[in-house]
């Protein structure tokens, strides 16, 4: 018969077999995903998707205001929460339509600051955040199933020209024709 102390040491020996087994299938499956990375553009209020130097998606969002402006610089995600609680100076809020992290928290690097949902989805478009950046519920749960912890997320404060190459300007209107232009007259004739 084994003693405790012999078979405590082989169900930890399983136990760490497993889990490296668990961490190369995880990294196989990882690797077999083209890699993505996010963009945020602070000045534009706007998140996109890069895969592989394509842009697959963007997003509205909500940036840190001018008293408590988003972070910038290249961070990663470092953990995916579904349904987050929120804590703040003492305060606790469960999942739920009162929670100011909506439905999905992506958490950074950088301690304290993330992508998440919001409660209030007017918001989204204005530098209204406390630093983080907010998202429609919907577009937030789009986005935590495309990215995976050990992603990516770059945020730029200043125009560049990868950021005008995903975010390009909007068309300028088309000038407003007159009547004589569009019966095909020449006012200078």
């Amino acid at each position: 018969m084994f003693s405790l102390e012999e078979r405590i040491k082989q169900l930890a020996a399983v136990t760490g077999v497993l889990v490296v087994a668990a961490a190369e299938a995880l990294a196989q499956d990882r690797s077999a995903r083209p890699s993505r990375r996010i963009v945020v553009s602070i000045p534009d209020r706007k998140l996109a998707v890069i895969e592989s130097d394509h842009v697959v998606r963007v997003y509205p969002t909500a940036v840190g205001a001018p008293a408590s402006p988003s972070p910038t610089g290249s961070f990663t995600i470092i953990d995916r929460i579904p349904d987050p609680t929120w804590y703040y100076k003492g305060k606790v809020v469960l999942p739920g339509k009162a929670n100011p992290l909506g439905t999905r928290w992506l958490g950074l690097s950088v301690k304290g600051y993330g992508i998440h949902g919001t409660n209030v989805p007017s918001s989204i478009g204005r530098n209204a955040s406390h630093g983080c950046i907010r998202m429609r519920n919907r577009d937030v749960e789009q986005l935590f199933e495309l990215m995976d912890v050990g992603d990516t997320v770059e945020l730029v404060a200043e125009r560049t020209a990868e950021l005008e190459r995903i975010f390009p300007p909007p068309a300028a209107p088309a000038a407003p024709q007159t009547a004589a232009a569009v019966a095909g007259l020449d006012a200078s004739h």
